[in-house]
């Protein structure tokens, strides 16, 4: 420190003091105000780079709520569209099935009117069938009886001893 105080000049002090001086009166001049408005506006790009990132975060979330509406809309329209669908096939089976049983009625129907019908010509059928049976027999039983003149007459007086006289 003496030997700093021993080499001291007055005028190289004044000197430097005065070359300090200018230069914090060029830089404030010259480059103060570069150096602030640089630093302003790197702040401010900053900000609105902060600014839009949170604007895009707000849209984004904005876009995923509405992305959540849409897809539980959609759901819900498929849900509807399933129970529609599920609904509808019920009732195609259930009217198949009634249409089916309606069908075999009127097929059970007409067996059964085609069966009678022909019960009744087999019954008919038969009863001729019989009919022309017992008129062969008879004649031919009658015919046995004729063949003898005797029993012709005595037949002849039975008819007539039963028939009656109006």
């Amino acid at each position: 420190m003496e030997q700093l105080l021993e080499n001291f000049s007055l005028d190289l002090f004044v000197k430097q003091t005065i070359l300090f001086l200018l230069l914090i009166f060029l830089m404030v001049k010259f480059a103060w105000k570069p150096i602030l408005n640089a630093l302003n506006e790197r702040e401010d790009n900053i900000q609105g780079a902060l600014d839009a990132a949170e604007k895009a975060k707000m849209e984004m979330e904005n876009l995923q709520a509405d992305n959540k509406k849409l897809l539980n809309e959609a759901r819900a329209e498929r849900d509807a569209m399933l129970k529609e669908a599920r609904d509808m096939k019920a009732k195609m089976i259930a009217d198949a099935k009634d249409e089916a049983k309606v069908a075999a009625d009127q097929m059970i129907a007409q067996a059964q009117a085609a069966i009678e019908s022909e019960k009744k010509a087999a019954v008919a059928d038969l009863k001729s069938q019989v009919a022309t049976l017992s008129v062969d027999i008879a004649e031919k039983v009658v015919r046995a009886e004729l063949a003898d003149a005797g029993k012709q007459q005595k037949l002849v007086e039975d008819l007539l001893g039963d028939a009656k006289l109006n």
